[in-house]
């Protein structure tokens, strides 16, 4: 039996969405995802869903995040931009300072003591390890 991570990718034609983008080229992009079913027409068993995409700048440049926003139409999902952004930058900087974290607390310890100064005398030691 195959994997399914080492299978090709096939697409899920229950899954199928058409993708219109709305811009105001000032401070994000909004996706449109239309449910379709596998003939192209409209799915009006499913949801239409809006995505929003924006940029967080930070030291080492632009970084893109995209974000799922609440509404019924494209009016809506507009209205409710700002907020759904605002909340996918915070998580975005909690997410950013936890890897800050994690990476800190990883602690380089020599193998066998400090050299010169640990177990195994003089001249011991002194090989880092990353844990």
């Amino acid at each position: 039996m195959v994997e399914e991570r080492n299978a090709e990718p096939q697409m899920d034609v229950a899954a199928l969405y058409r993708e219109e983008t709305f811009t105001d080229r000032k401070v994000g992009v909004i996706r449109r995802l239309t449910p379709v079913l596998g003939d192209g027409s409209d799915d009006p068993a499913r949801a239409v869903v809006y995505v929003g995409q924006a940029e967080l700048m930070t030291n080492m440049g632009p970084a893109p995040i995209s974000f799922e926003i609440e509404g019924k139409s494209l009016a809506e999902a507009v209205a409710n931009f700002a907020s759904a952004a605002s909340a996918a930058v915070e998580r975005t900087v909690q997410q950013i300072q936890e890897m800050r974290r994690q990476a800190a607390s990883q602690l380089v310890v020599p193998q066998g003591g400090i050299p010169n100064l640990g177990p195994g005398g003089p001249g011991r030691g002194g090989k880092i390890q990353m844990p």
